[in-house]
């Protein structure tokens, strides 16, 4: 926990950011029955009947500092997704950065390894090295900002069906584009000395 929150407090830095990664499932229904138009005013109104049209993913990645962020629908999420997604953003997003702090929770894909299954040695090795791994604690998940950052998508964009992965994609691309935008950027407050103050139950002990 000390960890993540001693990288937030860390200057401004260009050449070496520091960005928050995350990601979740999006279940897709596509209407049976055609909606009634509703009045002005009115909420948009469901029928219960629906198509299941499987699930997808949603990798999310945001500069805090910079109220920057960006977002891709993949079909799944194994370590091959993840892998290539990584190299998406050393590549295409930080190429001139000289090293990435990267903060993530310990989903089991987010290893190293998941680079090792995705490219041959060389280049799995490359994009690692440009890449510093912080993990958030177990149960401490909610220390990534980037938590922040879907709470904001689910409310604003994907709190209503979605039919298919095409349309997904869309809609995930536009919000993105108004959210960056607005830079938006996260004032994020809790810091070392406020964990240890109402956190102090997690320490441990010390007999003197």
């Amino acid at each position: 926990m000390e960890s993540v929150l001693e990288v937030y407090q860390r200057s401004y830095d260009q050449d070496c950011p520091v960005i928050c990664l995350d990601e979740q499932l999006k279940q897709l229904f596509q209407e049976i029955i055609e909606l009634i138009q509703q009045k002005p005013g009115q909420k948009q109104r469901y029928d219960y009947q629906y198509k299941r049209n499987g699930t997808a993913n949603i990798f999310t990645v945001c500069n805090p500092i910079e109220g920057w962020r960006m977002a891709k629908v993949t079909s799944r999420r194994t370590a091959i997704d993840y892998a290539h997604f990584l190299k998406e953003i050393v590549d295409d997003y930080f190429p001139d950065a000289t090293r990435i702090t990267l903060v993530q929770d310990q989903l089991n894909t987010h290893s190293p390894a998941s680079l090792y299954k995705a490219f041959p040695p060389q280049e799995a090795r490359r994009i690692l090295q440009r890449l510093d791994l912080c993990y958030t604690p177990k149960h401490g998940s909610w220390l990534n900002m980037a938590e922040i950052e879907l709470s904001v998508l689910s409310r604003q964009c994907l709190n209503r069906r979605i039919p298919d992965f095409s349309t997904l994609s869309q809609e995930v691309e536009v919000w993105v584009k108004q959210r960056n935008a607005e830079q938006t950027w996260i004032d994020w407050r809790f810091t070392t000395e406020d964990a240890r103050i109402k956190l102090q139950r997690l320490y441990p002990s010390i007999q003197t």
